[in-house]
């Protein structure tokens, strides 16, 4: 406890001003009913502890956290990755039952490689975070340049963990295809992405249109359909507000299938360099012809790569 709070200036106040609260997260100050009169002056100003603690407890927990959500999350990616690389060899798309042969593949051989980006991603986002805690620490203790260092340091860490995440999503790409492990998997992902840097652009921005197409389309129609349905059921009670919960409906319905139709586009792009490169005439058919034209296009015919690279 303190003998004086951040409000006492001058004679009444013996020791540093700010002492309760130079600490984040901070605690309060209070005036005791008791003096304290043992150095002959009063002390009456006591700290209270903060409401919460931060301790290696709270840090174990937060980064198990983000490893389960960076789990689950690269779960569901390798998952999609897998199922339209099932499809997109498959000789037969309308009958084979591609989501179950993929979940027991990803089980079975690949559950370690999940788990192991998803460990990198949470360490890189767990840093991000001690930064951040860092950044409250020095704001409490009255450290401008400090703040602002570590606020650009966390933008740093920010853009790298972006980069991480993509990187990981076209490993986790790799590995439905070629079966490999993380690392060969992500090595591989770097450089295919740098052969066909134009390529992967291309469909990075018919990509992204087609996503706010999306957005544009499922939220409009949710929002009209609901607005439709409330005039007609409860025609004296304002749509206001039901419009708005029907709108975050429609995003959160939205953004899942506009992510999963991403990832689709983007394994059927590597799909179909895989059998560019690797020369795979027996799977030469499995290719759409517009799928194949269109690629095609986007690369002069010195720029392709060779055949079996």
């Amino acid at each position: 406890e303190s003998p004086c709070s951040i409000y006492e200036f001058g004679d009444k106040c013996e020791a540093t001003p700010g002492a309760c609260t130079d600490k984040w997260p901070t605690g309060g100050v209070f005036k005791d009913s008791t003096c304290d009169m043992s150095s002959g002056s009063p002390k009456c100003w006591r700290c209270s502890p903060p409401r919460f603690a931060l301790d290696w407890r709270f840090a174990v927990s937060f980064f198990v956290f983000l490893w389960n959500n960076a789990f689950n999350i690269a779960l569901g990616q390798i998952l999609i990755a897998m199922a339209v690389s099932f499809w997109f060899f498959s000789q037969n798309k309308r009958s084979d039952f591609v989501v179950v042969k993929g979940v027991k593949t990803i089980f079975r051989y690949h559950i370690g490689t999940v788990a192991f980006g998803s460990f990198i991603v949470a360490l890189v986002e767990f840093i991000r975070y001690l930064m951040k805690y860092f950044e409250k620490q020095a704001a409490a203790q009255k450290n401008r340049v400090m703040v602002l260092l570590l606020k650009c340091l966390q933008c740093c860490i920010w853009c790298f963990e972006k980069c991480i995440k993509f990187l990981n999503k076209n490993a986790y790409i790799q590995t439905s295809l070629m079966g490999t492990n993380f690392c060969v998997s992500a090595k591989k992902a770097f450089f295919l992405i740098l052969r066909n840097a134009l390529r992967f652009a291309t469909v990075a921005v018919l990509g992204n249109a087609i996503r706010c197409i999306g957005f544009l389309c499922i939220m409009s129609s949710t929002g009209c359909v609901g607005y439709l349905l409330l005039r007609e059921m409860h025609p004296d009670v304002s749509p206001f507000m039901p419009l708005v919960m029907m709108l975050i409906c429609g995003y959160v319905v939205a953004n899942l299938f506009m992510n999963v139709f991403g990832l689709a586009v983007d394994t059927c792009l590597q799909c179909f360099l895989v059998v560019e490169e690797m020369g795979l005439e027996e799977f030469g058919g499995c290719v759409p012809q517009d799928l194949s034209n269109f690629v095609n296009s986007q690369v002069s015919p010195q720029d392709k790569p060779a055949e079996g690279k």
